[in-house]
């Protein structure tokens, strides 16, 4: 392939079809008319040859082909905007800066909302793609430049990855206001012979609760495993089911018909913290970043 003859536009309009699977979205999304995305669509398939987007029963599906260019494009055109991009005249009012950021879901519920109020105000075309990888898979991405920054706690990294504590934080147990549980102090008799609703992807649930309950011989009785901290108020509401989850999000998430307990045994607070690699130290986009999250943390209530 000649690049001479690539027009660099034609990846912008490749990563928009490759991440909304449909032309006319993808047009809206980088400003184009149906017709001209269309046009550059076909055009993509002559130079890859291959159909890239195929129409099915269930909408637009990428190809094999279109899937293995899916994240090669997103990362090129994130190094050629850092590239063209003058970090001296950086201005977030009228940045349309793509910001790559690592959340949870816990996490997201926390500082989302804040962040986004931010950007809405401040940073009105500018925007974040918020994407959820494991612990190993967040460091790999900060050191090949796929994410600009990660909210996470723990992670085992190299000299190369930078962090600072974003918040303080500490487990605690919920339940129904009307929980058995709720109506006579809460022992660890009565945590013990309770049935637990657990987050099996969360460490937090594992290190400080498990791991905790497991050093002194005993174990708690786990009911319901599920991936995702958002159901576990609707759950709750409707069982005499206790969930540990980390005070911070239990005072964002917990309405009047919930009650919060401290646990009845020892468990080390922890610290979530903002991780980002070396070489934007002096990035002036990714200071102002980093410096939105630490508000939006600034703003939630005390997790110590």
């Amino acid at each position: 392939m000649n690049l001479r003859s690539v027009d660099l536009n034609l990846l912008v309009a490749l990563n928009a079809l490759l991440t909304d699977l449909h032309v006319t979205r993808a047009a809206d999304r980088v400003g184009l008319s149906q017709p001209a995305m269309s046009n550059a669509l076909s055009r993509l398939r002559h130079i890859f040859k291959d159909e890239l987007l195929v129409r099915t029963a269930n909408g637009m599906q990428a190809t094999p082909r279109a899937i293995e260019l899916a994240e090669p494009v997103k990362r090129l055109l994130r190094q050629l905007e850092r590239l063209l991009d003058s970090e001296s005249s950086f201005e977030a009012a009228t940045s349309t800066r793509s910001f790559s950021v690592r959340l949870s879901d816990l996490l997201s519920r926390l500082l989302l909302p804040a962040v986004s109020k931010t950007l809405q105000e401040k940073a009105p075309f500018a925007h974040i793609d918020v994407v959820h990888y494991s612990p190993t898979q967040t460091v790999e991405a900060l050191e090949k430049d796929e994410i600009d920054l990660a909210i996470s706690m723990g992670l085992a990294h190299s000299n190369s990855i930078k962090s600072v504590v974003l918040m303080k934080d500490r487990m605690v147990c919920v339940m129904r206001e009307g929980h058995p549980a709720a109506q006579r102090p809460f022992t660890m008799e009565t945590f013990l012979q309770s049935s637990h609703l657990k987050v099996s992807m969360s460490p937090t649930d594992l290190r400080f609760v498990d791991d905790v309950l497991a050093r002194q011989g005993v174990t708690r009785q786990v009911a319901v495993n599920m991936p995702h901290w958002l159901l576990v108020p609707h759950v709750l509401r409707d069982s005499n089911l206790l969930s540990v989850m980390p005070r911070r999000l239990a005072f964002a998430m917990v309405t009047e018909d919930l009650a919060i307990r401290d646990l009845p045994f020892a468990s080390e607070p922890f610290e979530w913290s903002m991780y980002w690699h070396r070489r934007h130290d002096a990035s002036q986009e990714l200071n102002w970043l980093r410096s939105v999250f630490s508000d939006a943390a600034q703003g939630l209530a005390d997790g110590e």
